[in-house]
Order: structure tokens, then sequence, then C-alpha cells
């Protein structure tokens, strides 16, 4: 057994390549338009992990609300610096929900309310502002 993918619905493609791919540095893989279906499927990765786990965001042409999905849980990606890439998601007009206060872990959101978890690589960086004194925003 092998896992392939955690799929995410999305209500609007470009908000959400933006925020996945320029934002968040995922690559799109592959995408699929399925007209009997009414879908268009869009397959990302991080660098180098094409087919090792990806991230399947599925875009319904006949729109419906989805609300939070909380019951979800999360994605989770490692990254190589907490601080740099929280700062990154920061210009780009993400908000950190869940600062990495100890450098180590940090929660953000998708344009449609998913929870993605940062993780530091290795082991945690030392406190450092404004992280440290961030206070949680919203929910994560």
């Amino acid at each position: 057994m092998r896992f392939l993918h955690t799929m995410v619905r999305v209500t609007d493609i470009d908000q959400s390549l933006d925020f996945y791919c320029n934002k968040l540095g995922l690559q799109e893989v592959r995408r699929k338009e399925v007209p009997q279906g009414r879908f268009t499927l869009i397959f990302l990765a991080a660098p180098g992990q094409e087919g090792v786990a990806e991230v399947e965001l599925t875009y319904n042409w006949d729109h419906e609300v989805y609300g939070e999905g909380r019951n979800f849980g999360h994605l989770a990606f490692e990254v190589d610096d907490i601080y740099a890439a929280c700062a990154r998601l920061m210009e780009g007009g993400v908000t950190i929900n869940r600062p990495p206060r100890d450098g180590n872990m940090a929660f953000v959101r998708s344009p449609d309310n998913v929870s993605v978890e940062l993780l530091q690589k290795g082991p945690a960086l030392p406190p450092q502002e404004p992280w440290a004194s961030m206070p949680n925003t919203g929910k994560w």
C-alpha cells in the first residue's frame, strides 16, 4: 500500500493555486478536466515529491458551499526554516493563525479554510520575535 494524495475541494482555482503554489511553494504536477462530471482535478506536490504525497484540488463546476470542514483536520508540510516560511506567507497576505512561537510549528489556512500545518525540519529553532510573542488569530 502507498499513500497517493489528499483531496481538498476548492471554490476558486486561481485563488487556490495562488495560495498553494505561489505562497506555500507547491508545484502543479498535472491537471485533468472532466466535462462529463463537471469538475477539474489539479494535483500538486512539494518540489521533488511528485508521486509521493500529493494534494488533489477538486474544483466542481457547479458551485456549492462546503463549510469549514474542521473534521478534515489539516495538511502538514515540513519546511527548512519555519520563520522564513511564515514571513513569506505573511508578505503574501496570508494570516498566520498559530504563529511558530516554539520555533517548530505554525498553522495557516487556505482560501477555502483548510488548515495547513508547517513543521520545522529537524530540531526546533530558538524562539524569535516577532513570532515568540505573537498571539493566535482565528481558528487553526
